[in-house]
């Protein structure tokens, strides 16, 4: 589980790292044997060099959307075999995505304070009520996914209307372009019109 910021969930920030040459390795396969699935990983620790793995040589952040931080740090295995990896020390590498996550919110659009407003009451009262009274918030999930599916397409249909380049959408969303592009699929389909196809 990597880093999180709420509202950006496309944003995932994780520890990178780059071998000696300065390139950033493929993900490790492991085998598990006598299945015919292999399990990938990135996690900075596995690239430690035993078991013919690559061997990185310094950290950074990273990020889902492919950000990467300019800033690295050498990595000192010898130090993360004293402290242990869930010690060692990959602070900058996570200071660094937060400033880009930063970025990203502040390129976002912002809701207007009204809808803000609401939204956070909305979200703390059914908080409140999940416990207790359970059937009501289904009811309401139920009022909050009709919006959803009278508004969605509209505004997806305006949006492909106003032709918003998909780049200019997914920063305004403050996410990535495939998640972008994925929710405008998502409500053409909601709405009944195949992309591609006339209205």
């Amino acid at each position: 589980m990597g880093w999180q910021r709420e509202g950006f969930e496309t944003h995932e920030g994780t520890v990178g790292v780059l071998l000696a040459d300065g390139t950033e390795p493929r993900p490790v396969i492991f085998d598990l044997g006598s299945t015919a699935y292999f399990h990938e990983s990135s996690d900075w620790w596995v690239y430690d060099g035993t078991m013919r793995r690559p061997t990185a040589t310094a950290l950074r952040g990273r990020c889902a959307c492919g950000w990467r931080g300019e800033r690295t740090v050498s990595l000192d295995w010898e130090e993360v075999e004293r402290v242990g990896r869930d010690a060692y020390d990959v602070s900058t590498a996570e200071e660094d995505w937060e400033a880009h996550m930063d970025d990203v919110a502040a390129r976002a659009l912002p809701l207007p304070d009204d809808v803000a407003v609401l939204l956070r009451t909305l979200r703390e009262r059914l908080d409140e009520m999940v416990d207790e009274e359970p059937v009501m918030v289904l009811k309401t999930a139920e009022n909050l996914g009709a919006i959803v599916a009278d508004f969605g397409p509209l505004a997806a249909r305006y949006i492909k209307g106003d032709a918003v380049p998909l780049p200019r959408l997914a920063e305004a969303l403050g996410t990535t372009e495939k998640a972008a592009g994925s929710r405008l699929t998502h409500y053409a389909y909601l709405s009944g019109c195949v992309p591609g196809e006339p209205p």
